[in-house]
């Protein structure tokens, strides 16, 4: 982080442009998605289910994690 830090910059200039610099960076890192998962998802999915064509359907691995993707393939579930 020192290259950023002008030499004459007091310790105040120097924690804000750390701290600008870091949430920059952080907000790069976080520009990169995770892979969407049915964790924690999976019984409310089964419970609609239900509640729409009479039948509980828990989306296995593998399901597309779009629900109405996942809905259209409910014959399969």
């Amino acid at each position: 982080m020192e290259e950023f830090i002008p030499a004459d910059a007091d310790d105040e200039e120097a924690a804000a442009i750390v701290a600008a610099v870091s949430a920059y960076l952080a907000e790069e890192d976080a520009g990169e998605e995770p892979e969407e998962t049915w964790d924690g998802k999976r019984w409310a999915f089964a419970g609609r289910t239900d509640a729409v064509v009479g039948r509980s359907l828990r989306p296995r691995d593998g399901t597309p994690t779009d629900a109405w993707t996942a809905a259209s393939r409910a014959d399969r579930l």
